[in-house]
């Protein structure tokens, strides 16, 4: 009996094989430029062939461009898209061996996205039926476990499988709908712009709208604070923050009055004992890695997949904070006590015997917390190597001995007015000597004691201001999203990114999320017009209906019908508004392309597209004014409201996927600029100046400029030249590769 194995990657599926081989497997060339491996057994042969990725995907059986899309199947992706024609020579290739292959097991991530991936396949090659398929069931990807997994294969997850299917059909639906929508109804207005929104988007750009409408309208309110310097420590009434005026001025009043007379009241001593955190899930991950690592959740999320396909570590798209012992903890630690970054904290673990860690709450029936497996990491970049460094260090922490942390607590009295300091020295580090990333800051008292007279310094009265609500960072949002039950945990930072991609957000010093201009145009118009696009309820009764699917107590059909009513009622909704939202769009996407003033005329500088899709500066007043700019291509442009204090023209902010945002002026001859890659300048800046370097804006002219503004055109792009773009109403271009977003 001949059997396919199917992993979700290249990498996934030379382990595989080197682990059911034994190293005596034969790699053999597939079509095009894939290969596969075999290796032969008393029973038959066994193939080990990858996918990449997802090898089907979704499209309307319909034709033509308009709204709603309902009809819809899956196919091979690389007859839906282009972009996919890649996958087309490893689905040929899984084709080929599968015809003399009788049995088929389901190798690919165990998760929602590697049962579809892999199932998916399984249906495609045996017309549907699952009859003589499995599932390999593994976290992590080393030898050892490979070969258990593969010894005990479990049932194919077909409910877990028609849940991923109903997702990624409900996502496709609302994600091309709801994005054609709004971009007609924008196109009906002259507007060139394309625009997306999706079932979790638009619930996701409403937590940060309402979070951003609540820092616009907050108002600082003053409070007092009144502090004494005592014995050379800072000392605070214990009236904490006082927001009315005289209290404080009373309480001051009194202190300084008594100020001679003052006295010890309280000490306070205490041990506080500190457990370690639990293990890591992937959220908490993200959280910390962007804490301690500053690193973005969408990398750390991509930084932990590599690891896991090298071994290194097990699979990170988990909620669990769990560790059993069926996992051979005290293996690992061994295993850990081997590589010299590790050696002398594991081996105190393994002298004390303790093998039983600290866990969390959280859980995940597919697999448990992120852990190190032991094997001996090599040739790590960078970012691996850190990545790696705070997983294992986390791992090791949570069987350590809990820090011990000594507390003091000092009262004294002014009269009638009392004030204390704390403070705090470390006793016992414990898990802190292994987890470094967090550390208790400590503030050493000097001697205090009951009764005792002091000297009291200086007494100090002073004014602040509440300050506004935070603003959400990238990895914080993931952990809210997760609160309120939307999207997955392998899906939530790709849709942040997507909306920063979109222009609704953008990135304030540093981390902090801020929502554009157009953002909340966007989201206020949608509120006002269609509320159900970004009502999380909406979206959180169709994520609960999908979980039901997993644990068979829904239907597949039952759950999409019922989503797609939705759809149909969201889209009436939308329909019965849409010269409002029309409107509403158009002037915020004119607000939001306003870079600042042209030096030649006065008038306003507006991001334009020529006809062959560069983006460039122009002066909304041509004909009469010429004068342009050139921009960053591939690249969100946000105005600062900054002018440079050299050349005075507009300062923008320059966001691209994968480095960090800057600001610059508009005159590419600018004194600024004259340190930047391709103006002369050091290494430092070269990141810049290969953004900025982009073609110069087109010359443009009278006669041709007007036609190019009368009637704007849509680059196809190059990989489409091939394909025909329809009219999806009279007079209307639409390039659907905007839309591929389905989240």
């Amino acid at each position: 009996m001949d059997v396919l194995i199917i992993a979700e990657k290249p990498s996934v599926a030379n382990r595989l094989a080197n682990a059911l081989g034994s190293g005596e497997e034969k790699r053999k060339a597939g079509k095009g430029k894939v290969s596969y491996y075999e290796i032969d057994t008393k029973e038959g042969s066994v193939y080990v062939a990858a996918a990449v990725g997802h090898l089907f995907t979704i499209r309307q059986t319909t034709k033509g461009r308009g709204y709603p899309v309902l009809d819809i199947e899956w196919a091979p992706s690389f007859e839906v898209g282009t972009k996919s024609e890649h996958t087309k020579a490893y689905l040929e290739t899984l084709q080929e061996i599968g015809k003399s292959c009788n049995r088929f097991i389901n190798a690919c991530d165990y998760d929602i996205e590697g049962t579809v991936i892999g199932t998916n396949v399984i249906s495609f090659l045996t017309k549907g039926s699952f009859k003589n398929s499995m599932r390999m069931k593994f976290s992590t990807t080393t030898t050892s476990d490979l070969l258990e997994s593969y010894k005990n294969l479990v049932q194919l997850d077909i409910n877990n499988f028609y849940a991923g299917e109903a997702r990624h059909m409900l996502d496709w639906l609302w994600g091309i709908n709801l994005s054609r929508a709004l971009t007609y109804a924008v196109h009906g207005m002259g507007a060139r712009e394309m625009l997306s929104i999706g079932r979790v988007q638009g619930p996701s750009l409403s937590i940060l709208a309402e979070k951003e409408k609540d820092i616009a309208k907050f108002v600082p309110k003053p409070f007092w604070r009144v502090l004494a310097a005592i014995n050379g420590v800072d000392f605070e009434n214990t009236k904490g923050d006082m927001f009315e005026k005289p209290v404080a001025t009373s309480a001051f009043e009194e202190s300084k009055n008594h100020r001679k007379n003052a006295v010890v009241k309280d000490v306070e001593s205490r041990e506080q004992s500190i457990n370690p955190y639990p293990p890591f899930d992937l959220t908490t991950l993200q959280l910390e890695a962007s804490r301690a690592l500053r690193m973005d959740p969408s990398l750390t999320l991509q930084v932990a997949q590599s690891l896991y396909e090298k071994a290194y570590i097990s699979y990170p798209r988990t909620s669990s904070q769990k560790l059993p012992p069926t996992l051979g903890l005290p293996k690992i630690i061994s295993e850990l006590a081997k590589n010299p970054n590790y050696s002398e904290m594991a081996h105190s673990l393994i002298k004390e015997k303790r093998f039983k860690p600290v866990e969390g709450a959280k859980t995940d029936e597919a697999h448990p917390a992120i852990f190190p497996t032991g094997v001996m990491p090599h040739s790590l970049h960078p970012q691996e190597e850190r990545l790696y460094d705070m997983i294992a260090r986390r791992f090791l922490a949570v069987f350590a001995e809990n820090a011990t942390v000594a507390r003091q607590k000092v009262v004294v009295s002014m009269g009638n007015e009392l004030y204390s300091a704390t403070g705090a020295n470390m006793l016992k580090q414990g898990w802190l000597s292994i987890y470094t990333f967090t550390k208790i800051d400590e503030k050493m008292l000097p001697k205090f004691e009951k009764g005792q007279a002091v000297n009291v310094s200086d007494i100090d009265m002073k004014e602040m201001k509440t300050q506004p609500p935070k603003r959400y960072t990238k990895a914080s949002l993931i952990s809210e999203l997760e609160k309120r039950e939307l999207g997955t945990k392998a899906t939530r930072a790709q849709i942040i990114d997507t909306l920063f991609k979109r222009r609704y957000l953008e990135s304030l010093s540093g981390t902090n999320i801020a929502v554009t201009k157009f953002g909340m145009s966007v989201f206020e118009t949608l509120k006002d017009n269609c509320s159900m696009i970004v009502d999380e309820s909406t979206t959180r009764k169709l994520e609960e209906d999908m979980e039901r699917i997993s644990k068979g107590a829904l239907t597949k059909e039952a759950v999409i019908d019922e989503g797609k009513k939705m759809l149909i009622e969201a889209l009436n909704q939308f329909d019965n508004n849409k010269d409002k939202i029309a409107v509403a769009m158009r002037n915020g996407l004119r607000e939001s392309s306003i870079l600042g003033k042209c030096l030649k005329d006065g008038g306003d500088l507006v991001i334009r597209r020529s006809r062959v899709g560069k983006q460039f500066a122009a002066c909304a007043n041509y004909p009469a004014c010429t004068n342009t700019y050139s921009l960053p291509q591939n690249a969100a442009i946000v105005p600062t409201g900054k002018t440079c204090e050299h050349c005075h023209t507009p300062i923008i902010k320059v966001i691209r996927k994968g480095r960090r945002p800057f600001e610059m002026d508009l005159d590419p001859t600018c004194i600024s600029k004259k340190e930047w890659k391709g103006y002369g300048g050091p290494k430092e800046n070269e990141e810049k100046g290969a953004v900025v370097e982009a073609e110069k804006a087109p010359e443009i002219k009278p006669k041709k400029a007007r036609k190019a503004v009368a009637k704007p055109k849509t680059e196809t792009p190059k990989t489409n030249k091939k394909k025909t773009v329809k009219k999806a109403k009279k007079g209307e271009k639409v390039d659907d590769n905007v839309h591929t977003t389905t989240l």
